[in-house]
């Protein structure tokens, strides 16, 4: 790859994640500071993510795989996210907001297998080259969050009574506009399906890969994967409005922690998976999550703030050892004629099925334990942390790892 399209690749990536960090992070606080919104209105407008995710292999698999080159979706997705944020930003109820958040999601969501296409178009060598092109995602997400908190301060009380954090709908409309612009100078990724070739709903779900789950391991790890998404849309959901409802300063800053960690922790990854297999690795992935939980009921944002900055900085080990390794284990187990296929199952069921449910739990929890606005968070994450003990405890009883499985992977 040569150092022009790795700079493009680069910026694609910075790009993409800074537009969904500069307002998904802050999204919960939003709703129910400036539009009021009730808990069940929250996990409605966060579970949009979850129907783009339903909604995109139809847009890869119909449109992308098909017809157009990629970049140019691309482009075009993006510029239609940017009209879209607009008129979330001027939206004054949630009413009028909720259709704008679910057309931009199924917009946005099948953005982030593009980028990885075009990306992938590029190298020769995808296992060692795309990481460094990925690495600038993540830098994106953690800029937008700095941005938010020590730049423009839109996250401070003052600022979220004054109405200025819908501001971040317009920071993230324009880099979608900068973003669907640039795409059109992209390399350019044409369409792989072969003209005329037959396409059916199996090859677009992935529905080959179903043939996995006939091995027992397979099967659990698909249903536990499912249902950590429960305590997974917690967090999406409801950590920016605890963090800021507590008080503590510069929540959304302080929240690009665990994409730091994301970072460093994805370099030790391949050294755990290596160590000590695929089932560890996972059960540490799940344990983190119910220590986050237990760290955000029990810290506050005076002498404990430290509980809540480790529960924060946990996200590396929360994803990368849960979700990175999953994909790891996926990826062995399909072989070379379902890998993809494979890959697109486990998406649709964890983004899709496992985090829509989620979202909607998360959403019942907030409203039974709130009364006359005051929200009970140590019962809010009392639960999360819960599901995702019951959840490791149940892998660690009926999960049996191949052993093979640390060569192949």
């Amino acid at each position: 790859m040569n150092n022009s399209n790795r700079f493009k690749l680069s910026l694609m990536m910075f790009l993409e994640f800074f537009v969904w960090g500069a307002w998904f992070v802050t999204l919960g606080t939003f709703l129910n500071a400036n539009l009021n919104a009730t808990g069940a209105q929250t996990a409605a407008a966060f579970s949009t993510q979850s129907f783009g995710a339903i909604i995109a292999p139809f847009i890869i698999g119909l449109i992308a795989d098909r017809y157009f080159n990629a970049e140019k979706i691309l482009g075009i997705l993006h510029l239609i996210g940017a009209l879209l944020m607009y008129f979330m930003f001027k939206a004054s109820n949630f009413e009028d907001f909720y259709p704008y958040v679910l057309g931009y999601m199924i917009a946005f969501m099948p953005t982030l297998a593009l980028v990885n296409s075009i990306s992938f178009n590029q190298m020769n060598d995808p296992e060692k080259e795309f990481s460094t092109i990925r690495v600038w995602g993540t830098v994106g997400w953690i800029a937008a969050g700095l941005t938010i908190s020590y730049f423009f301060h839109w996250d401070s009380a003052t600022s979220i009574s004054s109405g200025f954090l819908k501001n971040t709908f317009a920071m993230a409309g324009i880099g979608s506009l900068i973003l669907g612009v640039f795409s059109f100078a992209l390399p350019l990724t044409p369409p792989k399906a072969i003209k005329g070739e037959k396409v059916t709903l199996s090859d677009i779900l992935g529905l080959e890969a179903l043939k996995l789950l006939k091995s027992k391991d397979f099967l659990i790890f698909f249903i536990s994967s499912v249902l950590i998404c429960i305590p997974l849309a917690f967090y999406y959901q409801n950590a920016n409005p605890f963090l800021s409802g507590i008080g503590l300063e510069n929540p959304t800053g302080k929240m690009t922690l665990g994409q730091i960690s994301e970072v460093l922790f994805m370099l030790l990854l391949p050294v755990f998976f290596k160590k000590f297999g695929f089932k560890i690795t996972l059960l540490l992935g799940m344990l983190a999550w119910v220590a986050r939980y237990l760290l955000f009921a029990y810290g506050n944002a005076g002498e404990l703030t430290f509980m809540l900055l480790t529960g924060i900085a946990l996200h590396g080990i929360c994803y990368d050892f849960f979700f990175v390794s999953g994909q790891i284990y996926t990826n062995a187990r399909a072989g070379e004629k379902n890998r993809s296929a494979a890959q697109g199952l486990i998406t649709l069921a964890t983004y899709g099925v496992g985090m829509l449910i989620g979202f909607w739990v998360a959403g019942l929890i907030t409203d039974t334990y709130q009364v006359n606005g005051i929200i009970n968070w140590k019962m809010v994450w009392l639960i999360p942390a819960g599901i995702a003990a019951a959840v490791l405890v149940l892998f660690a009883l009926l999960f049996s790892e191949n052993k093979s499985l640390k060569q192949k992977a």
